[in-house]
């Protein structure tokens, strides 16, 4: 069955970095667009970054400078390294996939949802 498994979030200072990672499996990783995505207490989901079967990368525009989305194809795991941190910054963070899209990702679009990682910035 698919599987996303997120790792990598905890408590950081302001200023800080994470790198969360996101083991896929079950599906066509190779094939299908990737993201990340974040929900805080009260707030609604929100995608952070995207990425394409070619690299495409998208970008919410609080964090474009920021955080990085990567992909490792070999070892069907997406990353998102998180620098400069922000207490704004923290939420429930996600990996998601389409596996119906490639080369363009559908915003909004994720079927594929994994259980989600923490990630709490605060002093």
């Amino acid at each position: 069955q698919v599987q996303l498994v997120e790792s990598g979030g905890g408590s950081v200072q302001p200023g800080g970095s994470l790198r969360l990672s996101c083991a896929a499996s079950g599906f066509a990783y190779g094939s299908s667009c990737m993201a990340w995505l974040r929900q805080a207490p009260g707030k609604q989901r929100e995608e952070v970054a995207t990425i394409s079967i070619s690299g495409r990368t998208t970008y919410k525009g609080t964090v474009k400078g920021r955080f990085t989305i990567s992909r490792d194809d070999a070892k069907n795991t997406l990353y998102l390294q998180m620098n400069s941190l922000k207490p704004e910054d923290t939420a429930m963070y996600y990996c998601a996939a389409d596996p119906s899209a490639a080369n363009w990702c559908v915003p909004g679009r994720w079927p594929y949802w994994g259980q989600g990682t923490q990630v709490t910035v605060s002093s």
